[in-house]
């Protein structure tokens, strides 16, 4: 069971460690026990210890690209961590070298015991080229520190008691600032985790709808609704529902889908951001079962959804927004079994289309474009409506761009730049999305291929192998949500943008099945929709460009 004690961290509407910013006068002071110092060039900077790191990068070549332990009696509880960030002025360099270097040195410093560190950013160069070095720092290092939901209900504690941080050339107001973003992203993030991250019998469907209802009962401006009678969602959801067929027999593992709403207070709403999540909480594959050990790491196929549920709470702790958020999150289970789904069938969507499944492994779009086709409905009432699915969705979307997310555009969202205003904001933010387009070759590959079917599922090759992999689900998902009808050519257009996460849903490790999940694009989610499109907010400590429109 869940320690008590502990659990009440399950829901925590906050880090488990306060933030704390301080200005460069007061890094004197006497209340932490380690200071991390992340630099490209100090030389120009006066702090406690610099005359043992200079000692050091005499003495050491290595000093000038790892992260180095040091003692000084200058610095209170004598530890010193330098951690350079390298080069950050070559073609290929970004702003993630902040980041890498912020989390490496937090980690050694608790190593050696630290629980109370403060991080000094050291004349971090070229701010006019990475104007977000510091959130993208601190949220680098908060990312190294997190413990997975089931670590923590066995009581595996994170140790920090609390993190401070300290720019030289930035006032007390943009300190606070930066800190007040910083916690809003990161909670929502380590929503996201707790919920992507977790074995497939402690988030079930239903178990992942608890933990959503759980986390949002206290949040205000936010409702919450959880469909989950089987005989509804068929009707409802028929899709979905068929993905889910086969799981019906065993109870915990019933489907559900979650309607989350955020409202922003007091605000003239002047934008609507609809989601549909994909929440695969394990896919075996189905019938075209996963095989040759390709099934573990499916219960990270929920990540869609969980990445959505964190961006909304995320959105409900920063100030100065008028945006209105709207997702269904659709919880399935995509089991084997008698009774499961097949290649053949011809199944009619909840915007009538009829859909004829060619690769039960294929479910994730099928869970989508239900959820997807409410959200068509909820955008044609709704004010300045942008729609977006998010997805673990393609193994070709890692194949062909790796470690990153895809943002794919419909007429009406590329005719005002939607997924590169999200890529130019990624850039900055330390979570880079790549583009992609959607052509007339994939609507070819889902056009129907007899009178008994409107669009098909998808091709019969590998899915990770297939001709533009990535691309062609996002022509079905338009097709069978009813979104097609809704493009450029529309009297009634509807901005559509398409994630695909599956490159990016998890750290760097020797396989999916390991390593936290990223909670990507939380972070260029709400740089593009609730930062830097927000004129009410003050950004004290930077000149702002001017992008797009909301």
């Amino acid at each position: 069971g869940i320690n008590a004690e502990y659990g009440a961290l399950v829901h925590l509407m906050d880090l488990p460690f306060p933030l704390l910013p301080i200005t460069f006068s007061s890094i004197s002071q006497k209340n932490y026990d380690a200071l991390i110092v992340v630099s490209t060039d100090f030389q120009n900077e006066s702090f406690p210890g610099k005359t043992v790191v200079e000692a050091a990068l005499r003495l050491d070549k290595k000093a000038t690209s790892n992260v180095s332990f040091l003692v000084s009696s200058e610095v209170p509880g004598e530890r010193l961590i330098f951690s350079p960030t390298g080069p950050l002025n070559r073609d290929y360099d970004d702003v993630r070298g902040v980041g890498d270097a912020t989390r490496a040195g937090l980690l050694r410093a608790i190593q050696a015991g630290s629980t109370k560190p403060l991080i000094f950013f050291s004349n971090i160069k070229l701010k006019e080229r990475f104007p977000r070095a510091i959130e993208v720092g601190l949220l680098g290092a908060l990312a190294g520190v997190y413990q997975p939901l089931q670590a923590r209900e066995a009581n595996v504690r994170e140790t920090l008691e609390s993190l401070t941080f300290t720019v030289s050339d930035l006032d007390e107001v943009s300190l606070k600032e930066i800190a007040t973003i910083v916690k809003a992203i990161e909670t929502g993030r380590r929503l996201a985790r707790d919920l992507g991250g977790a074995d497939p019998e402690r988030m079930t469907p239903l178990k992942f709808a608890e933990h959503v209802v759980e986390t949002f009962k206290t949040v205000p401006n936010t409702k919450i609704t959880v469909f989950k009678d089987p005989e509804e969602l068929k009707k409802s959801h028929p899709l979905l529902s068929a993905v889910a067929r086969c799981s019906l027999s065993v109870p915990r593992h019933h489907p559900c889908v979650i309607r989350l709403e955020y409202t922003p207070p007091g605000e003239q709403v002047n934008a609507t951001l609809l989601f549909s999540g994909k929440g695969v909480t394990y896919d075996t594959g189905g019938a075209d079962v996963k095989a040759g050990g390709i099934m573990a790491g499916m219960s990270r196929d929920k990540c869609g959804a969980a990445n959505i549920a964190g961006f909304i709470l995320t959105a409900s702790q920063l100030p100065g927004k008028n945006t209105r958020i709207v997702a269904e999150l659709g919880l399935v289970r995509n089991s084997i079994g008698s009774d499961a789904y097949v290649s053949d069938e011809v199944v009619t969507s909840h915007a009538g289309v009829r859909v004829k499944v060619r690769n039960t492994d294929a479910e994730g779009r099928m869970v989508l474009a239900d959820c997807l086709s409410h959200m068509r409905i909820e955008a044609l009432k709704s004010v300045n409506p942008r729609l977006m699915t998010c997805a673990t969705l393609t193994g070709h979307a890692t194949r062909s761009v790796g470690r990153y997310s895809i943002a794919l555009d419909n007429g009406p969202a590329r005719s005002i730049a939607l997924a590169n205003s999200l890529a130019e904001v990624g850039e900055r933010w330390g979570d880079p999305i790549e583009i992609s387009k959607i052509r007339r070759e994939d609507y070819k590959i889902v056009s129907p291929k007899g009178s008994d079917h409107d669009v098909v599922q998808t091709t019969t090759l590998p899915l990770s192998a297939s001709y533009r992999g990535h691309q062609f689900p996002a022509a079905f998902l338009l097709i069978a949500s009813g979104l097609d009808k809704h493009g450029i050519d529309s009297s009634e257009p509807l901005c559509f943008t398409h994630l695909d996460i599956a490159g990016s849903m998890v750290e760097e490790s020797p396989h999916i099945q390991f390593g936290n999940p990223t909670a990507s694009p939380i972070v260029p989610l709400a740089a593009r929709f609730l930062l830097e499109n927000i004129k009410s907010v003050s950004y004290t400590h930077l000149t702002l460009p001017t992008i797009y429109s909301v």
